[in-house]
C-alpha cells in the first residue's frame, strides 16, 4: 500500500494570526518555519510514508519542503481549505497513492511513533482514522484508506463531521486520542502549554 502524507501550510509570515497579541510578525514567521521543519522531519522518519506533499501558496514554505525532500503543490489564489486538500489528494492519487494522511503543520509534540500508530490503525480498508485536537472538536490527524473515500469537512466540529462521513461511506472509524497529536498551536494558551518560544528553543 502506497501512503502519502499531505500537509497544508499557510504563508509563513501570515500564519498564527491569533498569536499576534503575544508574538511579533518575525516571531510568528520563525515559529511557523520551525513547525514546518518539525513535521517534515517527523514524516521523513516514517518509512511507511512514500511521499510528503505540502500544499501552500507560500513560495518560501514550498522551497523549504523541497529542500527537505518533500513534494509540493502551489495553491492558485486562496481556495477554500477543504477544496485545497481535495486537489492535493487528487494529485497524490494520480501519482499512485492508495491512502493519504492529512496532518496540519502546527503539531509541535508529534513524533514518528504517533504517525506510525495512526497508520497501523488504518491498515484494513475501508477505514478512516481520526486523531482529534485536545478539545475533541477539530481534527489534527486524518488517515483515509482508500484515498478519496470521504469529502473533507475541516472547520468547527470536524472531528464529528469526519466520523459521520466515514460511517456514511461504510468505512470503519478509528478514533486515536493522543496528547501529543492533540496539541496544535492555535491560541496563546496552546503556546503556553509548550513553554512558549523558549520551550521550543526559539528564544
Amino acid at each position: 500500500m502506497t501512503i502519502w502524507a499531505i500537509v497544508p501550510v499557510k504563508p509563513l509570515r501570515r500564519g498564527k494570526s491569533r498569536l499576534a497579541g503575544m508574538l511579533s510578525e518575525d516571531q510568528r514567521t520563525r515559529l511557523n518555519r520551525y513547525l514546518l521543519e518539525h513535521i517534515l522531519t517527523v514524516l521523513n522518519k516514517v518509512p511507511e510514508i512514500e511521499h510528503t506533499l505540502v500544499v501552500s501558496r507560500d513560495p518560501a514554505a514550498l522551497a523549504l519542503t523541497r529542500e527537505m525532500g518533500g513534494r509540493t503543490v502551489l495553491e492558485d489564489g486562496a481556495p477554500q481549505f477543504n477544496t485545497a486538500l481535495k486537489r492535493a489528494t487528487a494529485v497524490a492519487k494520480l501519482h499512485g497513492a492508495h491512502a493519504v494522511l492529512i496532518l496540519p503543520a502546527d503539531l509541535p509534540l508529534i513524533t514518528a511513533a504517533n504517525v506510525k500508530k495512526l497508520l497501523q490503525r488504518g491498515k484494513k480498508p475501508p477505514v478512516v482514522v481520526i486523531a482529534p485536537d485536545r478539545r475533541e472538536n477539530g481534527t489534527n490527524g486524518l488517515f483515509v484508506n482508500p484515498a478519496g473515500l470521504i469529502e473533507y469537512g475541516y472547520g468547527p466540529g470536524s472531528n464529528h463531521c469526519h466520523a459521520e462521513r466515514a460511517a456514511e461511506a461504510g468505512a470503519h472509524v478509528e478514533i486515536v486520542l493522543s496528547k501529543t497529536i492533540g496539541l496544535d498551536l492555535d491560541l496563546p494558551e496552546d503556546l503556553e502549554l509548550v513553554g512558549g518560544l523558549a520551550g521550543l528553543k526559539l528564544e
